[in-house]
Formats: C-alpha cells, sequence, structure tokens
C-alpha cells in the first residue's frame, strides 16, 4: 500500500521514497514466456544472424505498414544513415530535419558530409511546422539552397502532416525519408505509418522502450525496388554476390564484390526472433498505450499542465505522453516537478534538448534563439511514464505524484 505523499515545499521535507523495486520508468520492454521460446529457438538452430528469422521479421513489419519491402537493420540511426545514403546524400547536399528530436535524426546527414538545418516545430504537434516549413523553402529557393532530403519526425508516436509535405516536395524536389522511430503501429489518414504513400522511406526503431523492441535494431521501408536492393548492399559492407550487377564474370560460388562503401549494420536472427515475436502483439501493445493516454487526458484534466493534442487525421502510437508545465497557471517550474517526481520512483524524462542547443551543432554555426518553438517547448515538457505494462494503480500513483508536485 503507497503512503499519502505530502506536498514538497523543500527538498528536506521529500519522504523516503518508494522501494528500488517499484520504480516506474518513462518507457520499457514488455518480454512474454513466447518471445523467450522464439530467441532459444533461434539458439538451438543453425543460424544465429543472416538466417530466416530476418526475413520473417522484415516480411511482418512490411505487411503491418502495407508496404512491399522492408531492410532489418541494427539500429535506427543505421537505418537513417543507410536511407540517406541510398537517396544519394552526398558532399555539398543539404538535410533538413527538426530540432525537437534524438541527434540522430540530424547525424545521419552529417555521417553522409552534408549539411544539416533545422525547420521549428509546430506549438501544438511538436512536429515539423508545414508552414515554416514552406516559408524556409521559398527563401532557400530564392538563395540556390534548397534541400536534397527532408527528414520529418513523427514525435511521441504522431504522425506528421506528410500529405502537405509531400506536396512541398514535389515542389521543390526534396526526397522525403520519415523518422518513424516512435510510430510503428500509428496511424496517418487511416493508413499506417511506414505505408509510404508520401516517402520514398520510412525508419523504425526496436529500441526497449519503443512500441515493440529487438533489444537494439531498426528496420527500413519502402515501396522501391532499387531502394531495397541498395539498401540489402549498404547493409552489408556494399557487398553483392549477384552476377549480373558484377564488373566481371564470377570465379566461382564462392565469388562476391564489393561494389561501393557499404556497413555492417546488420540484424542478428537473436533480435530478428524477438522482434518477429513481438509483432504479434502490437496491436495489443497500441490498443494499451492509447486506453493509457486516454486515462492521462482524463486524469490531468484540471492541473496546471498542456496535454498532448493529436491531430484529427493521426492516431498516434503513442510512444510518449509528454506534458507541459503551464507556467501560467503554475509558479512551480519544470525542473521542481522533475526532481519531485524522480524523488518518488517514478523516472520521468524530457525529450528532447534541442538538437541545435548541442555543442557540436552550436560549432557549426546555430545558436539559442534560432527555433524558438522547439526551445519554448524544451523548457516546459516532461514525459511520463507509458508502456504497455503499465497499470492502472501506477498511473494513478504517477497522477497523485504530480498533483501534489504541482499543489
Amino acid at each position: 500500500m503507497r503512503k499519502s505523499i505530502e506536498p514538497q515545499t523543500a527538498a528536506s521535507q521529500i519522504s523516503s521514497p518508494v522501494t528500488p523495486d517499484a520504480f516506474i520508468p518513462y518507457g520499457r520492454q514488455s518480454i512474454s514466456s513466447t518471445d523467450i521460446e522464439a530467441v532459444v529457438e533461434v539458439l538451438k538452430s543453425d543460424w544465429l544472424t543472416q538466417g530466416p528469422a530476418i526475413e520473417q521479421f522484415e516480411q511482418a513489419v512490411a505487411k503491418a505498414c502495407e508496404a512491399r519491402y522492408a531492410v532489418a537493420v541494427s539500429s535506427a540511426t543505421a537505418g537513417l544513415h543507410l536511407a540517406c545514403m541510398a537517396a544519394g546524400l552526398k558532399p555539398g547536399h543539404r538535410l533538413w530535419t527538426v530540432p525537437n528530436t534524438f541527434v540522430a535524426s540530424a547525424n545521419c546527414g552529417r555521417y553522409c558530409g552534408a549539411e544539416v538545418d533545422f525547420v521549428d516545430i509546430n506549438p501544438k504537434t511538436y512536429n515539423m511546422d508545414v508552414v515554416q516549413l514552406q516559408a524556409k523553402l521559398e527563401v532557400a529557393r530564392q538563395q540556390n539552397q534548397l534541400p536534397d532530403v527532408v527528414i520529418p519526425v513523427h514525435f511521441a508516436g504522431q504522425s506528421c502532416e506528410m500529405a502537405e509535405i509531400h506536396k512541398l516536395s514535389l515542389e521543390y524536389g526534396f526526397t522525403i525519408i520519415e523518422d518513424a522511430a516512435h510510430a510503428i503501429g500509428g496511424q496517418y489518414q487511416n493508413q499506417p505509418v511506414g505505408h509510404g504513400q508520401y516517402s520514398e522511406m520510412t525508419v523504425f526503431s526496436f529500441h526497449p522502450v519503443k512500441i515493440i523492441t529487438t533489444g537494439e535494431g531498426g528496420m527500413i521501408i519502402t515501396n522501391r525496388e532499387d531502394l531495397y536492393q541498395h539498401l540489402l548492399r549498404l547493409r552489408s559492407h556494399g557487398i553483392t554476390r549477384e552476377p549480373s550487377l558484377m564488373t566481371q564474370t564470377s570465379d566461382g560460388p564462392w565469388y562476391y564484390q564489393q561494389l561501393e562503401l557499404g556497413f555492417n549494420y546488420r540484424m542478428t536472427d537473436l533480435q530478428a526472433a524477438l522482434g518477429n515475436s513481438q509483432m504479434q502483439r502490437l496491436d495489443e501493445f497500441i490498443a494499451r498505450r492509447r486506453e493509457l493516454a486516454s486515462r492521462y487526458h482524463q486524469l490531468l484534466s484540471d492541473l496546471p499542465v498542456i496535454l498532448p493534442w493529436q491531430h484529427p487525421e493521426t492516431q498516434s502510437a503513442w510512444h510518449l505522453y509528454v506534458i507541459q508545465i503551464d507556467s501560467t497557471q503554475t509558479t512551480k517550474t519544470r525542473k521542481a516537478v522533475f526532481e519531485h517526481l524522480r524523488a518518488y520512483q517514478i523516472g520521468v524524462q524530457v525529450h528532447y534538448i534541442p538538437v541545435h542547443t548541442q555543442p557540436y551543432y552550436q560549432a557549426l554555426g546555430f545558436a539559442p534563439g534560432d527555433f524558438p518553438v522547439a526551445e519554448a517547448y524544451y523548457q516546459q515538457a516532461i514525459s511520463l511514464p507509458l508502456y504497455a505494462d503499465l497499470t492502472d494503480a501506477q498511473q494513478d500513483y504517477v497522477v497523485q505524484v504530480l498533483t501534489e508536485a504541482l499543489a
């Protein structure tokens, strides 16, 4: 039975937190006995890597996305890198993304030697602001500095306004790669994220805090066979065994050629087996996350916080549930609320520190103040616990502690 918590008025008055084994993280994996059995079965097989489990997992994800092709990789970061390479991004080119994301969404451009820039976020969705994107594109066209690749990020599991971004891509000539690390199982215009109607490639993450997990791992989705074949080569050193692609006649069955500089970004069969098993519960995971998000909406409605707004054309996968402390309604700071929740074993987090404020990007010429909407959002944001195995009682406890932190 959890004890009643007194409002925090000073650090010295914080009572001892609940027992360590009751820690509630902001996100975590859900591993079943079936998942474990699937991994053990691979351990007993002849294939630990690059075996049949990889293709099974790829087919399962492609089917769920209603897309043609899927390429399993070692991480979503690897997936973004390979997607940029397959799109032809190189030195002298430009990539645009948003500042409200993990650094990988921008770093993938730098891996290719491209220049990186950002588009500020919509203050309601926290996704790429289409109005600001269009305005920035018009200026870039006048300066002959249009982007070659644009990476919209489906923050917290909610899709960006992809139809509008796609329309702009046709006018301004850029390739769209969707960073859907948060969004497997989400929908846009009643189609699954990853469907590919409005982009060339989509990248998912299977990190343990995401919707499904393979430990570490990612997936690139595309409907183009040429991109698919290229991605397969790039994830495995740029090597092919296909005679029709070789520059000379094969020496024999053992023969291969490296056609370009690729990487070892392969996923193991152990990971794929876990992922394939997890895919069987994707709908269950999404349903529970949406149920928990709905409960948060109700339970937090009277608190001085800004709740996450949902665009009517989207159905979020709810990777994250992010609130903002409403400074017009309370004098409590985000830091004070954050520390209060952590003191009571609630592992809240902040997503994200704007990428352009990181020292690496400041050294490239960016500075605080460049993207004010993302910066203002960051100052007040807190991600509350949200994952499939979170119980109603745990969620009620989170709300109780948050309520008293804001009192």
